[in-house]
């Protein structure tokens, strides 16, 4: 969990995504959550790897993100770790995104969670799936930049 000086703290980020997926476009949504969910979330125990995000009846939902039980709420009370969440976004938005997802091979990605004045947020990346080819061009990218910090360092 790292602190940043604008005012919200991120809980768990999706590093995978952005190797699997090219980002277009991003959207900082809500999350309807159980209490016992947000005091997991307020202790860092939160799992968006293998999560993902579909509209379904006009309404966005939040797929396979892992939040672990509360330690010390019983069992009775606890929410199930991998249950569907509903995402909470303005209309306008929504619609905007209706449209896009309908185009070809485009998938909505939890980039990042975390707290914004209290509030549990969620970065979401409508993310286009890149081939084998894009990946090793964007590690061959990454390792020239290395080479050139370093070489710029030594002079």
């Amino acid at each position: 969990m790292a602190d940043t000086g604008d005012g919200y703290k991120v809980i768990s980020d999706n590093r995978q995504a952005r190797y699997l997926y090219e980002i277009l476009e991003t959207f900082e949504v809500g999350i309807e959550l159980k209490g016992t969910e947000v005091k997991s979330i307020r202790q860092g125990k939160a799992n968006l790897q293998d999560g993902y995000a579909l509209i379904r009846n006009g309404e966005a939902w939040l797929i396979n993100v892992h939040i672990s039980p509360h330690a010390t709420a019983g069992e009775y009370f606890n929410h199930e770790p991998r249950r569907t969440r509903r995402l909470l976004m303005h209309r306008g938005e929504l619609r905007k995104l209706i449209g896009k997802v309908e185009e070809k091979g485009l998938t909505l990605v939890p980039l990042k969670m975390y707290l914004k004045r209290g509030w549990v947020k969620i970065s979401l990346g409508l993310g286009k799936g890149k081939k084998l080819f894009d990946k090793r061009e964007d590690l061959r990218k990454r390792q020239d930049q290395r080479d050139m910090q370093r070489a710029m360092k030594q002079f």
